[in-house]
């Protein structure tokens, strides 16, 4: 609904801190040295096909096509989101279950270790889902 264009490298940042006060986190897109400053000041800077200044502000680098990469980098991170959210579950079940089953003594402190373990085991396998994601599958 807005465009702001021409913007000094000052106003970029001011206007990436003017957005994050009116609407939240907010996530710079930029390709040059004037994009750096912002690029830093955003909550995620992302440089596409950009100098040493922007590469060096960002917290995210795209390579290729910007736009296909850019929403590319949005899924793999709503993904990443999720299964942190999942893995967060799994460990606060196992441990909500386990540890004062063994201390209220309805389980032996080995099967509650195992449990311990298995917990660690389905964290690490849930996020190895994530290393196999594809484009295509996160729209």
């Amino acid at each position: 609904a807005e465009v702001r264009a021409g913007l000094l490298p000052e106003e970029k940042a001011a206007a990436v801190e003017e957005l994050r006060r009116e609407c939240g986190p907010v996530v710079m897109v930029g390709d040059g040295v004037n994009d750096a400053l912002a690029l830093a000041a955003a909550d995620a800077g992302v440089a596409v096909g950009a100098t040493a200044a922007a590469l060096a502000a960002a917290d995210v680098i795209v390579m290729g096509e910007p736009a296909a990469g850019v929403a590319h980098a949005v899924a793999v991170a709503r993904a990443a989101a999720g299964v942190t959210r999942q893995n967060l579950w799994w460990a606060f079940a196992f441990n909500a279950l386990a540890i004062p089953a063994a201390a209220l003594g309805l389980l032996h402190p080995v099967m509650a270790a195992a449990a311990m373990g298995a917990s660690s085991l389905a964290v690490v396998l849930n996020s190895q889902r994530l290393a196999r994601l594809r484009l295509e599958a996160l729209r």
